[in-house]
């Protein structure tokens, strides 16, 4: 039997909870996939230094029971920070837990390339230091047999698709793939022609993107992002529902979830799903 896309979610924005409760939670929810942060969702885990095997396979055992697949283990590092050092302990941390992702059984591992919001002369003076760390954490995961999913982010080093696109290109690592936000990359909604956009992104990304984010928003009368259900906002996704129509096994996943839309977005996401 062909499966198309998968639904997913940010586990996170459904709060902490133990490893059965939250892959119960899931399953009952109706998700397929999790995007999956263990620090931010797992009850007593307050940091990736203290995740062990044993939670991990705990884990493995509870979500595989519960039939949601880990589409991506989140580990969220500063990939591209001045200070080596500080460099130097997130590529330690990112490459245990590719590790960890193995074990869990998880599609891939993600990441953005920074925490901050960049101009263009910052990201411009760290894009050879994200260079640098993106070639270790994909020497790592080649050595691992697993996959990292980078997701560019506009305000970022990797701020666009074409940069994403060409520093795979460079770096040549079949492990390194793509994970597509488009609200992300829409840094001034109202100079955009999302629809033209969406479709260069989705081109240029290929076969490379490995996992879709979905979100909406609106603009209040301070310029402030406000998450809106799935449809309500500016985001024009109807070149990415075109794409995702016989994607097979891609995670799309639910991201900056507000749990009052959540039956409301689920039903958005069915009825992608149903278009496959």
């Amino acid at each position: 039997m062909v499966i198309y896309m998968k639904i997913g979610v940010r586990g996170h924005d459904y709060g902490r909870h133990s490893v059965a409760e939250y892959a119960h939670l899931l399953h009952e929810e109706g998700y397929d996939t999790v995007q999956l942060a263990i620090p931010r969702a797992i009850t007593g885990v307050n940091g990736f230094e203290e995740i062990t095997p044993e939670l991990v396979e705990e884990i493995r055992e509870e979500f595989e029971k519960q039939q949601v697949e880990i589409g991506v283990l989140s580990c969220y590092m500063d990939l591209s920070h001045p200070d080596g050092e500080v460099r130097k302990k997130a590529v330690a941390v990112f490459n245990r837990t590719l590790g960890f992702a193995k074990q869990a059984g998880a599609k891939m591992t993600g990441t953005e390339t920074s925490y901050e919001h960049l101009g263009p002369l910052e990201k411009n003076r760290r894009f050879l230091y994200m260079l640098d760390s993106l070639k270790r954490i994909a020497e790592e995961a080649e050595h691992l047999g697993v996959k990292i999913g980078l997701e560019p982010v506009a305000f970022h080093p990797l701020e666009d698709m074409e940069t994403a696109v060409e520093v795979l290109e460079e770096i040549g690592s079949n492990s390194l793939q793509l994970i597509f936000d488009p609200a992300n990359l829409l840094q001034r909604p109202e100079e955009i022609r999302q629809e033209a956009y969406w479709r260069r992104c989705l081109l240029l990304g290929g076969e490379r993107i490995a996992a879709l984010h979905l979100k909406d928003f609106r603009i209040d009368e301070q310029g402030n992002r406000q998450p809106c259900a799935l449809g309500d906002g500016i985001m024009e996704l109807a070149p990415i529902r075109e794409w995702v129509k016989g994607r097979t096994e891609l995670p799309v996943i639910r991201d900056e979830l507000d749990l009052a839309f959540a039956r409301r977005d689920m039903a958005y996401m069915r009825e992608m799903k149903r278009q496959g």
